[in-house]
């Protein structure tokens, strides 16, 4: 492509963005059983635990289950920066935590991870998070990129709200849920080799001990087994260059569109990168060939017409965007123990703060109520 398309689509506020709707499947076929993320249940939602399926019998239409949420989406694609020529793309900032160094590009919150705050980079980072509240996005673009092109929210801080450019979804339509029984069985019977003593009848803890260190047999009851998705397999990305043509730079149109350039790079080397289709157990997946591949630019006025990038394209226009406005220092830090106390003691006070004030009010509450009821009495004794 030509680089002069990659400016119209920063310039002009005509094309929304670009859109990948790719028909997946599981490896074995389609029409076979796939299993999607399992979560806990919620405490205040009513959520029992399991699969995230929305249903619609209601209205007569088809149920929808999650395969992969947008941000597990952004934490598989990021690490390829990591990788060369990739990594050449961005500074390279690890956090060392005793004998464990994480990179920010494997941290799942990015410049807003508590491993990367509690370290030396948390003033730079607290300092960039609110510039970008002031319109001014070069200083998180040259300490973390990809918290940009990918999203973050520096939730225990500043608040800040970084929109992923890049976002991408994997759901399962029309599907129907299996559900699955096992039974752990033990190598021997140790109890009948006299090597363990049998349990009385009511000594529930040592048959529950039992049972949890695997020297008893013990039956699995129904399990969610996995799905079948008659309606599809589906994962949708997208680029939002709308997004894209909010952020700006300090210093004027040029050094804008130099940082929107860069980010453009960044965010369409993810959105064109071919993914492994390694999900978790059960559940790899594979380009389904018999439906159709969406891959067009969005127009605000509904045009959809074919785009014709290429990951080679997009790389060669990031790494020459990148050179232009400059990729930002490697840093190598150390995490603070210290900083991680502290912050753990701002937070414990700041919760006994909202508890103190809400014990003070429940007692004005309860005097105030107490003294009204008092004034009353009175009132009717003097008019008595």
């Amino acid at each position: 492509m030509n680089a002069d398309v990659f400016d119209n689509w920063l310039l002009k506020r005509d094309c929304s963005g670009l859109v990948c709707n790719e028909p997946l499947m599981p490896m074995e076929g389609a029409g076979h059983v796939l299993f999607p993320p399992t979560y806990a249940a919620g405490q205040t939602d009513g959520f029992p635990g399991g699969y995230t399926i929305n249903r619609f019998e209601k209205e007569g239409k088809p149920s929808v289950c999650l395969i992969d949420s947008v941000g597990s989406q952004a934490n598989r694609l990021e690490p390829v920066f990591l990788e060369p020529p990739y990594c050449e793309l961005v500074p390279a900032v690890t956090v060392k935590a005793g004998e464990v160094i994480k990179s920010i590009l494997e941290m799942p919150h990015r410049a807003g991870d508590a491993c990367v705050r509690c370290s030396v980079l948390h003033q730079e980072l607290h300092d960039a998070f609110l510039q970008t509240l002031l319109g001014n996005f070069t200083p998180m673009a040259k300490l973390a990129p990809t918290s940009l092109a990918l999203g973050a929210w520096d939730a225990r801080d500043t608040q800040a709200k970084l929109p992923r450019l890049v976002g991408s979804t994997i759901r399962a339509y029309d599907i129907r849920e299996l559900t699955r029984r096992a039974q752990y069985t033990t190598s021997m019977s140790y109890i009948d080799l006299g090597l363990l003593e049998k349990p009385d009848d009511d000594d529930k803890p040592t048959k529950e001990a039992y049972a949890d260190r695997g020297f008893s047999q013990v039956p699995a009851p129904g399990y969610p087994g996995g799905i079948l998705a008659d309606g599809g397999v589906e994962r949708s990305t997208t680029l939002s260059l709308s997004a894209l043509r909010r952020i700006h730079a300090k210093g004027g149109a040029m050094e804008t569109l130099k940082l929107r350039r860069y980010l453009l790079g960044l965010s369409m080397v993810v959105f064109t990168l071919p993914q492994d289709g390694y999900l978790r157990q059960g559940c790899s997946l594979v380009r389904d060939v018999s439906k159709p591949y969406e891959y067009v630019e969005a127009y605000g006025d509904g045009r959809r017409p074919e785009l014709k990038l290429t990951h080679e394209e997009a790389l060669a226009y990031a790494k020459m965007a990148a050179k232009a406005f400059g990729v930002g220092p490697d840093r190598h830090v150390d995490f603070s123990k210290t900083m991680a106390e502290e912050d753990i003691a701002k937070a414990k006070a700041k919760k006994n703060g909202k508890k103190g004030k809400k014990d003070k009010a429940d007692a004005d509450g309860n005097g105030a109520e107490e003294g009204g009821e008092t004034t009353k009495k009175s009132k009717k004794g003097k008019a008595k």
